[in-house]
């Protein structure tokens, strides 16, 4: 008798096994027993007839709870009626654990509720559909960057200096000196691709933002490619690479689990290169022509790129920002001292920036220069210049954002349901 798991009932059809997981759900029509039964790769009717099981397996049916443990044995067979197309036709049941009465039960609970209980909330569908879609961004990254030739080095999460601006910065104590949780592995990157030249970081980030808005989370995880020898140009190439790669391998291994989340696809089906190309000043132009008053030289917010993509049906660059909205070391443009050598990337429908980056300033006065305008300790960023000092290049990359695609791509109102534990302003429980 065959251990099996649900995913794979196609290829036992007419062979008994045994499944170890969790009641769904159930009903009964007196002599049939209907159990739901998920194993943690998908779900499975099971139907118990009184005739073709003992009396004492039978009657479990009314002592078993929803989420309760238990192993079922029987044959797997066709049915184009049940969940998934398959049945199992039941020969014994065996409770491992009665589940205490559920606390998600199948009518309406509110979003502060389901979040605080959010460890339970993930076996639900739709939760459990989207983070299956996040694993699969998530291999889609991995697989592009190693099939493109980049070697992944992983960076510290104590840094001793701020990279993204001082004021978002989580503080520890480390041994008697302060450390702090990092916001990119960018600069460890910038280091690692002088020894490697194509390289990439994977890992969490963080920012202490006081921000409640649905795209923003203080503990995300980011993929931070970098090149030795690179510009602008390249990473923006780069970037759309990526993320077309993603969402043609998520509508080919997770169209399933779109449609349980009902998302409509055709959208992403739509997401293939050339992706629209346009400067920051252009945007402000686009957004003032919409009647929506923006001032050049501020950053953007949700507001204006929500108004920005509402224009496009892809996603698309938005370069050459004011220096002032950037951080110290990206590269200025030749032409204009007043604008920076970066890019950001917002998704269609509404979702806000998927990717950050940039051409990396590689001259040392320069450098030297942007620390002390911005007031940042000579000190924390010495190895820093010292990549400036022995064997400088032109280099450059970006940051893409794991739950603002995972958002994107599912649909999803809030990024808070992309991570199974999101850590927000005025949450950190579960």
């Amino acid at each position: 008798m065959d251990s099996f798991y649900i995913k794979d009932a196609s290829k036992y059809v007419g062979k008994e096994v045994t499944v170890k997981g969790w009641l769904y759900n159930k009903r009964s029509s007196g002599k049939v027993n209907f159990l739901l039964i998920r194993d943690g790769t998908g779900i499975i009717q099971s139907v118990a007839v009184r005739s073709e099981i003992p009396d004492e397996e039978f009657k479990l049916f009314d002592k078993i709870t929803q989420e309760s443990s238990i192993i079922v044995s029987g044959v797997i067979g066709e049915d184009s009626r049940a969940p998934g197309g398959y049945e199992l036709s039941l020969k014994h049941i065996e409770i491992v654990q009665i589940s205490e009465p559920y606390p998600i039960s199948p009518k309406e609970h509110g979003v502060s509720f389901l979040m605080n209980k959010r460890h339970l909330w993930l076996r639900s569908k739709k939760q459990h559909a989207i983070l299956r879609i996040r694993a699969e961004v998530i291999n889609a990254v991995r697989d592009f960057f190693n099939n493109e030739g980049f070697i992944l080095v992983d960076t510290p999460i104590l840094t001793p200096c701020a990279c993204e601006g001082t004021t978002t910065l989580f503080e520890t104590e480390y041994f008697g000196e302060k450390a702090y949780l990092t916001q990119t592995g960018q600069l460890y990157n910038e280091a690692t691709c002088m020894a490697f030249g194509k390289v990439y970081c994977f890992g969490p980030t963080f920012r202490a933002e006081k921000s409640k808005t649905r795209r923003h989370i203080t503990e995300f995880w980011q993929v931070e490619p970098e090149i030795a020898y690179a510009e602008l140009k390249d990473i923006m190439d780069y970037a759309e690479k990526v993320i077309v790669y993603i969402v043609e391998r998520v509508l080919e291994k997770r169209k399933d689990d779109l449609i349980t989340i009902e998302r409509n696809i055709k959208p992403l089906e739509n997401i293939k290169s050339p992706f629209p190309k346009i400067t920051y000043s252009e945007a402000v132009k686009l957004i003032n022509e919409k009647g929506s008053y923006f001032e050049w030289g501020d950053d953007f917010g949700a507001p204006q790129e929500t108004l920005i993509s509402d224009s496009f049906d892809k996603p698309i660059h938005i370069s050459h920002f004011p220096t002032k909205v950037k951080p110290f070391y990206m590269k200025r443009a030749p032409e204009d001292e007043k604008l920076a050598l970066g890019v950001d990337v917002l998704a269609p429908e509404g979702y806000g920036e998927i990717v950050g980056g940039g051409q990396r300033e590689e001259n040392l006065e320069i450098l030297e220069k942007r620390l002390k305008e911005d007031n940042l300790p000579r000190k924390a960023f010495e190895w820093y210049l010292d990549l400036r000092r022995y064997g400088s290049v032109p280099h450059a990359g970006f940051g893409l954002g794991i739950e603002r695609v995972t958002t994107w791509i599912c649909g999803i109102h809030h990024i808070r349901e992309s991570i199974a534990f999101p850590r927000l302003l005025d949450s950190i429980y579960p």
